[in-house]
């Protein structure tokens, strides 16, 4: 199981730099990645439906009401924090996320959502993923270099790559509608 200071050991070796013991320590790497850690775990997790992080949640219905387009207004979830909303409980239902609520004409929401996470509860890959990320965050502000930022931005993408494609691969795949446009072009 992974912590936020091994993603951290993870990002600054593969810039080059030496490891830290603690995010509080007094040390450049240290700083760096307290800056830009948390960015790097949520902006990751929001670029696909991680399996580890998808949750499912029955949203609280607010008393304000929408002053046009919809009928309900319900508060997102905050523990464990609604990173990204996936779906209400069917695909069908239409809904629009504004700030942090969540508006449909459904009397009830249940919604599923990609939550924020903590590395332990991380799939190895998606670890990678973000450590990769986190290098290509830190690489110039510490390195100054922008070639080492490119790269490291390759890498990014090739680990998020690898672990979409091997999280893609759990579960039964979803069923695809066959519809008359796809029809006609069998």
């Amino acid at each position: 199981m992974a912590s936020e200071v091994d993603i951290c050991n993870q990002a600054l070796t593969s810039i080059g730099h030496k490891t830290i013991q603690s995010l509080s320590e007094n040390s450049e790497g240290a700083r760096k990645c307290s800056v830009y850690l948390q960015q790097a775990i949520d902006e990751t997790l929001r670029a696909y439906p991680w399996n580890c992080a998808v949750r499912r949640a029955s949203l609280s219905q607010l008393s304000e009401t929408p002053a046009f387009g919809f009928s309900y207004v319900y508060a997102l979830p905050n523990s464990p924090y609604c990173l990204r909303v996936l779906q209400m409980s069917s695909k069908e239902i239409p809904y629009k996320i504004e700030g942090r609520k969540l508006l449909t004409d459904e009397s009830t929401a249940k919604i599923l959502y990609i939550a924020r996470i903590v590395p332990a509860e991380m799939d190895p890959l998606l670890v990678g993923a973000v450590a990769a990320r986190l290098a290509a965050e830190i690489a110039y502000p510490m390195a100054n270099s922008p070639t080492l930022q490119a790269n490291m931005w390759k890498l990014y993408e090739q680990k998020l790559l690898e672990a979409v494609t091997i999280d893609a691969q759990e579960g039964t795949p979803d069923e695809v509608e066959v519809d008359s446009w796809l029809k006609a072009r069998l």
